[in-house]
């Protein structure tokens, strides 16, 4: 076996006109990858709960036969981009695999059944319906719904004791989230309810239980801290190398997360004043004294994968006078140990539907690639690489000045 199926098995899914775990397609031009993207978001979803990945086969005719492509790096590395560029929500699990079949090479893609469904792209739900794809109904989303709430064991996924509906900012949700969360068109023809639109969302655990969920309350939440008292991040500016001397300045910030991100970068700039530099001639050239793309990259990650479970520990940015540091509550998660962080392509999520809402508020933009983006603009600044110290708790790191 390899990836869950033998070349036997795929064989036969290649050559069954029949079989609804299963889609061909001949390359990635024209609108190829957008329909790959639609079928890997489909499989995902599993609606007929086969629990069973479904296979996506990229160079191979409608009937099955294989066109002997050049199953190459690129076209693997594209394939497998699919799963953390951002338009497939929550990241789907899948395996890309350069696989020989009927005597020719065909990329496999293999995607598992979401833990936590409804998965969108692009702003669509899409299933499977019989052989071929299509958008979800009404009805779909409520089953989708139902299996979230019997296979979701994320904590961000679950309902807030003691949380009503009226927490949530309703106005907030219809006039600025769902706009960014789903495609205009989809909008324009989309006729659900609120409860309907808020369950789809993960805001709430379904329309038959509408208590809000961890993400609900965290994104639109009118008090958040009620419900999570760690679920903010406090900011410490220092005149030394050392926690014990004096305070130059201190600040928390409350309320939903889009509300924390953005008061944040405002305090980050605030005192990530540019050094200006004059030379022969007479232009100037300002230059930060860290790059605030680094800083924005490292403080939405360790919002983003903190734990908010049974701690009520901040996120804590201290700003010494010769390094920033930015502490998170919980260690590393799932794939990822304190050997593998930080490696490019081994990432995991803790807050699966936390993390999509941060893509959707824009705050995210490709999924795994917020600590590489960071190190690369540190690095182009010249200055030292960061150091993170990952514990079983908590994960630390520093940016040297």
């Amino acid at each position: 076996m390899n990836g869950g199926y033998s070349d036997s098995e795929l064989e036969t899914m290649l050559v069954d006109p029949e079989t609804e775990l299963s889609e061909r397609k001949e390359s990635l031009l024209g609108n190829a990858a957008t329909r790959v993207r639609q079928a890997i978001c489909a499989f995902a979803n599993d609606l007929p709960d086969y629990r069973r990945p479904g296979v996506v086969f990229v160079g191979v005719e409608d009937g099955g036969a294989p066109i002997g492509i050049d199953v190459s790096d690129k076209l693997q590395l594209q394939l497998a981009d699919m799963k953390t560029d951002g338009r497939i929500v929550p990241p789907p699990t899948l395996s890309v695999q350069k696989r020989r079949l009927f005597g020719a090479d065909v990329a496999v893609v293999v995607v598992q059944p979401s833990d936590s469904p409804p998965v969108r792209c692009d702003g669509g739900i899409w299933i499977r319906i019989g052989s071929r794809r299509g958008m979800a109904t009404a009805q779909d989303e409520r089953i989708l719904n139902e299996k979230r709430r019997s296979l979701d064991q994320h904590f961000d996924a679950r309902a807030i004791p003691g949380a009503r509906i009226q927490d949530l900012d309703l106005r907030l949700f219809e006039q600025e989230y769902l706009r960014a969360a789903f495609d205009a068109r989809v909008l324009e023809t989309n006729d659900r309810a609120v409860l309907e639109r808020l369950a789809a969302t993960k805001m709430i655990v379904s329309v038959d239980d509408p208590r809000p969920t961890v993400t609900g309350i965290l994104t639109l939440g009118s008090q958040p801290q009620d419900f999570l008292p760690g679920a903010y991040v406090q900011f410490l500016r220092l005149d030394s190398r050392e926690l014990t001397d004096s305070v130059i300045d201190e600040a928390q910030f409350l309320g939903p997360i889009a509300q924390i991100i953005r008061e944040l970068d405002d305090k980050l700039r605030s005192h990530n004043r540019s050094h200006v530099k004059i030379g022969s001639t007479t232009s100037e050239r300002r230059t930060d004294t860290y790059p605030m793309v680094a800083l924005q990259q490292l403080t939405r990650n360790a919002i983003m994968h903190r734990t908010y479970e049974s701690t009520n520990a901040p996120v804590r940015v201290y700003w010494y006078k010769d390094r920033i540091e930015i502490a998170s509550p919980g260690g590393a998660y799932g794939l990822v140990t304190a050997a593998s962080f930080g490696t490019p392509g081994v990432t995991d999520y803790r807050n699966p539907n936390l993390a999509d809402a941060m893509r959707v508020q824009g705050f995210v933009q490709r999924f795994g690639f917020g600590i590489l983006e960071a190190q690369r603009a540190i690095r182009e600044m010249g200055q030292p690489e960061p150091d993170f110290q990952v514990e079983a708790n908590w994960i630390n790191c520093v940016v040297w000045r």
